[in-house]
């Protein structure tokens, strides 16, 4: 009697939902909404309603794959601790690990340099525009916000979870407000416009990086992976495969639901005109309503999107840092003293993001458009290869794998393409 209820503790683990499973479903997902969805709906839908139909087709099988993917090469060790370093150390040897834990760093810093960048420039934004006070002094307030962001790091796993949970949900109900209240604001104006066969390809061909970037949370990856291992050992990998499907359905429901809402609303010149503008699309509907409600919220969501991105690729920020300081120790037959480094981590990412904040460097988009590629590279191509070469993960090979690569490379050369034109 006592070996059966034994032996189903483990499925019942696996298969019930918990609320450590809510918790990182909220945490992936406020990785992937960065302060970049307030522009999503024009980038997606300037090349009209349906390239855009096709591109929600293809978007949720492309993000659940390629961090499936990537979820199982993080799980794949033989170390139950390892985080992704380690584990393409263990697979690929010393000198290729290096390579893709320096390409998994380079990819994922910048953009938590932008972060730091862009909360500077939106909390001092709100600050004069909406409540009417000077403008802050920009080296105070930026190391107040980016400290403020990294103590959270800091505090540890637990408290990350809340604080990330805390800011999503006002995150959600922003997004799947506006989207119910322009519904009566939908027109047929996307339906009538004419596109041909070369320009429809062209569009989603340009368009598919966008959303595959929009959608990404492969930053946060490797920590959901260990924490779950750690929990559940071998049964990890069915668990996390449902948090991150559930992950993906919230994804493409809420934002794409938010997109085409916005889309509906605007007329194709409405949509050219905003892009010409650079202004993010809930600024659009205050201008085009005077409503303030729209400027306030446009500030709010980006103030609460940065925030809980920033959390994410901290996360991934601080395991590439880590495991570059440790390979690079070992190498040289060193002994790692890893509280020590982890404490140099976090001044390095406090001084240097507060640096990049308070100086407001412009270049930041163009290193981005550099390391995006690589990210792709990684999320897409890099788990569909360890099948492959990876004795631990030859089980998970599939048909799917052709698609998962396709669309990677159309995500690596249009959005390298789109740099160029």
């Amino acid at each position: 009697m006592n070996h059966t209820v034994t032996q189903a503790l483990p499925a019942e683990k696996t298969t019930s939902w918990t609320k450590r499973d809510t918790e990182w479903m909220l945490t992936l997902f406020g990785t992937a909404i960065g302060a970049g969805v307030l522009f999503l709906p024009i980038n997606a839908g300037l090349g009209g309603i349906w390239p855009l139909i096709l591109m929600t087709i293809l978007i949720g099988p492309m993000t659940f794959l390629a961090h499936r993917g990537l979820n199982r090469l993080c799980l794949s060790s033989k170390n139950p601790g390892a985080n992704i370093t380690e584990t393409v150390t263990e697979h690929f040897g010393a000198k290729a690990g290096s390579l893709i834990t320096f390409g998994y760093f380079a990819s994922i810093y910048p953009i938590l340099l932008i972060y730091g960048i862009g909360i500077t420039n939106t909390v001092s934004s709100l600050m004069v525009n909406q409540l009417g006070m000077e403008e802050p002094n920009r080296a105070i307030l930026s190391f107040v916000l980016v400290a403020a962001m990294v103590s959270v790091m800091v505090a540890g796993q637990k408290t990350v979870l809340k604080v990330t949970n805390a800011i999503v949900y006002p995150l959600i109900a922003v997004l799947l407000g506006t989207s119910l209240y322009l519904i009566p604001q939908w027109n047929t104006a996307q339906f009538d416009a004419s596109i041909s066969a070369g320009d429809f390809l062209k569009t989603v061909f340009l368009t598919i990086p966008v959303l595959v970037f929009a959608f990404n949370h492969s930053p946060a990856v490797s920590s959901f992976a260990s924490t779950y291992r750690k929990e559940l050992g071998d049964e990890a990998e069915a668990q996390t495969s449902k948090t991150l499907m559930c992950t993906t359905m919230m994804l493409v429901g809420f934002t794409m639901f938010f997109v085409y809402s916005c889309v509906l609303t605007l007329s194709p010149s409405e949509l050219l005109a905003a892009k010409a503008a650079n202004l993010p699309i809930l600024s659009i509907f205050a201008e085009r309503t005077d409503n303030q409600i729209f400027a306030w919220l446009a500030q709010v969501v980006a103030i609460v999107a940065i925030s809980s991105s920033f959390f994410g690729h901290y996360m991934g920020t601080r395991e590439g840092l880590q495991g570059m300081i440790v390979n690079r120790a070992r190498a040289a037959g060193k002994q790692v003293n890893m509280r020590a480094v982890d404490k140099g981590i976090i001044v390095f990412i406090t001084l240097t993001v507060w640096a990049v904040a308070y100086a407001n460097v412009s270049v930041m988009g163009m290193i981005e458009s550099l390391v995006a590629p690589i990210l792709a590279v990684i999320l897409f191509i890099l788990p569909v290869y360890a099948t492959r070469a990876v004795p631990a993960m030859n089980k998970y090979r599939s048909k799917a794998d052709m698609f998962t690569v396709v669309m990677g490379l159309i995500a690596i050369t249009g959005f390298i393409t789109s740099q160029l034109i």
